[in-house]
């Protein structure tokens, strides 16, 4: 990764007063546009969100969901690890910033390398891989800035408002990652 100065984050393990946060989040088209949610409106109701996030912080859904918060404290996303293959020592990462204010200017990369450093080193990963929508530039942009490889097309991978959509599947191994 290129060595520009990144805002401060922390991750935290996620309580039930950032439902809010999340549910008023994930009410924004812009915001879930390239997520992996329901096609209705909204997603997810209030008492789903609820109970996503009770199944995080038990640990009953296969996701390391951490809360992505500034220095200063505000709630501004979500990163996760999911799919953590034990036996081959791979997961499949996932992130969102939510909160639009903080969009383009760090605070993802930030997190995401925090993220990387906690599946490197405290879970023993040797790969962290991800899926993104082909036309998600940002984020392929910010992907490759922290080290990811493309791997290859997942031809048809998601369903987006009614047609299926292409994903590249990028990945980043321990001895790439330069923390």
């Amino acid at each position: 990764m290129k060595t520009t100065q990144l805002p401060l984050v922390k991750l935290r393990e996620l309580t039930m007063d950032d439902a809010e946060d999340r549910y008023r989040w994930c009410l924004d088209k812009e915001v879930t546009k390239h997520l992996n949610m329901p096609e209705k409106y909204p997603p997810f109701s209030m008492e789903e969100t609820r109970n996503w996030i009770n199944m995080c912080i038990n640990k009953t859904n296969g996701y390391e969901q951490k809360a992505i918060v500034t220095e200063e404290g505000t709630h501004i996303g979500w990163i996760d690890l999911k799919h953590i293959d034990h036996l081959n020592k791979h997961a499949e990462l996932g992130i969102a910033i939510g909160d639009k204010a903080y969009w383009g200017k760090g605070y993802g990369l930030a997190a995401m390398k925090e993220m990387l450093q906690w599946g490197f080193n405290e879970l023993g990963l040797n790969k962290i891989w991800l899926r993104v929508e082909v036309d998600n530039e940002k984020a392929i942009k910010s992907y490759l800035r922290m080290g990811y490889v493309e791997e290859g097309i997942l031809r048809h991978d998601r369903l987006r408002n009614g047609e299926f959509v292409d994903r590249l599947r990028m990945s980043i191994l321990q001895s790439e990652f330069l923390m």
